[in-house]
Parts: structure tokens; sequence; C-alpha cells
């Protein structure tokens, strides 16, 4: 990995951990140039990109599919419940197999952590992967999109006070989050309930009530309650959860002005978040998802960049 004349190479993009921030801040700036129509990709031969998911996706999937046909690549259609996986093929050999027909770059969403470890040290994997997400693992197109929004309101990073609330275990969206904004010189602090929380967290920042932060906070990244993940906690309210570690239209007023609202989407109204300021003027929540579109490009270029286009 490297930046070359202000792009950033990648071989695979799996991690937010695998890049330093020179490659981070050269993705945003290109991802941002593509958004404001100052940076254009042209193929020079026909390149094939796959996308498997095998968890739902709206923003993820479609993104992609998006920035992939924005720049001239051809998408190879991939349903999990139509391939030979439903015959016991392994993911691995699925790969394995999209790469020799011609395949260059796979992107991957995963209910399995580190799924990518095999394929990325696999001698015989020829085609780029990049990770749309492996169970509570990591999420770094995500985290790109997030960093470019919150780069885009502020200018910087240093200094900013930023809070990642919720369903902190089960996320992948704030584990990457959390690694690239601590070496961008960001004050982070956690917030939601306490079974929510552990120790890996605390080297990134510090776990606190979200009352006793909220009007220092320049940066409010909420987090979606993955209800899928907690079916057998039967006394789970989202009416209490919302009143008490949500943010409600009470809580919102004390934010400063030049805050923003953040969520990976999608949302949980009344949950997370109240309905009401999903939307509001301080929400970046679309936002996010158009930008998902920009930093997705700056990802398929940086790993086709390795290669001959």
């Amino acid at each position: 990995m490297s930046v070359e004349n202000g792009l950033t190479v990648l071989s695979n993009l799996t991690s937010m951990e695998d890049l330093t921030v020179e490659e981070l801040m050269a993705l945003i700036k290109r991802a941002s140039d593509f958004k404001n129509g100052k940076a254009t990709f042209t193929a020079q031969r026909q390149i094939f990109t796959s996308n498997l998911f095998f968890e739902n996706s709206t923003r993820t999937h479609n993104s992609f599919h998006i920035a992939e046909r924005k720049m001239g690549l051809d998408v190879l259609e991939f349903n999990a419940h139509e391939s030979s996986m439903s015959k016991g093929e392994t993911l691995y050999d699925t790969v394995l197999t999209l790469c020799a027909l011609g395949v260059e770059v796979c992107v991957i969403r995963s209910s399995e952590e580190h799924y990518y470890e095999k394929l990325v040290n696999s001698p015989n994997i020829s085609c780029a992967i990049v990770n749309g997400g492996d169970g509570s693992g990591q999420h770094p197109s995500q985290s790109l999109l997030d960093l470019m929004t919150i780069y885009e309101e502020f200018g910087h990073f240093d200094g900013l006070k930023i809070a990642i609330s919720g369903d902190l275990t089960h996320s992948r969206v704030a584990r990457s989050n959390m690694v690239m904004l601590k070496k961008l010189g960001s004050e982070l602090y956690f917030t939601g309930p306490a079974e929510w929380y552990n120790a890996e967290f605390d080297k990134y920042g510090k776990y606190v009530t979200l009352d006793s932060i909220l009007p220092e906070l320049d940066v409010h990244m909420l987090l979606r309650v993955q209800h899928e993940r907690h079916r057998k906690d039967e006394n789970f309210s989202k009416e209490i959860y919302h009143n008490t570690y949500g943010l409600t239209e009470e809580r919102a007023k004390r934010l400063k002005s030049t805050a923003i609202i953040m969520h990976p989407a999608p949302v949980n109204r009344d949950v997370e978040i109240a309905d009401s300021l999903v939307e509001s003027r301080q929400s970046r929540i679309v936002t996010q998802m158009a930008n998902g579109v920009y930093s997705r490009m700056a990802i398929l270029e940086a790993v086709l960049s390795n290669r001959n286009f």
C-alpha cells in the first residue's frame, strides 16, 4: 500500500487498521473530487467486479453497485441462494472461481469475522478483496464515508470531540471509526448500555454517560441497535432505550449549534434517535448515504490502481 501522485494504491481493503493517515486522507480527498466533479475514472479495458453479500444490505450493496457503474465497470451479479454455495461450496472456492473467470474485484459482506484472511493470504486468489463488513469486525467503506462527512463539515479531525453511542459491542462501524479517529487526533467518548461496552474500547476513548458530554460534542455518532443480534433479550424496550440512551428531542437541544448528528443507517426511528431529528438541520445522515457512493469509488480506484487498467 502506498500513495502515488496523490492517489492511494491498495492491494485489498479489509480493515481500517491497514491504512496510514496519509493513505486515508488521500482517499477522502479523492472521494471529494469525485463528488465535486473534479475527478473521473476511465478504464482502458473491460474490468469485471462482483458484490458478494451474505447479509442483507441496502446502502452498502447498492452504493458499491452505483459506484461501479459510474466508473464504467462491469458488475457480475451474484446471488448466494442461486450459486453453488447453496450446494455447499465454500466462500474461498466461490471467490477462487470468480477470480478464475476474470473478476478483478470482489466486494464481500459476511457474518463471519475475519473471513478475508484466507482469501488475501492465498497465492491463488488473484482478485482484490474489499471488505463490505465482517460480522462485528470491521466496515472500512462505511468508516471512510463517515470520515469524509466529518472532514467536509470541519476540515480537520484533530481535537474534535466525538461520541460514538449505542450498540458498541456488536458494531463494526464503531470499531472501524475508533481506530482511525484516534489516529487522526480526535477525542473519543463512548456512551450506551454498560453491557454493550467492553475493555477493548478503553485505549481509544472514555466511557461516559451521554448527558454528561452532550454540550461539548462536535459530532454525535449514533449506532443502530442490532435487534437481530438481541433476539434472546425479551426484556429490551425500545421506549426505555430511547429515553435512557437515545438522542431525544430534549437532548438534541443541548447540542452545540455547530454539532452534527450521524448514523450509519438503517435507522430505528424513536429508538437510537427521535424520528424528527433524522432529517433535521444538524443531521448528516442523508449526506453520509450520498457520500457512500463517492467513498466507494475512491476505494475501487485504489485497488484497481494496483492493476493495469
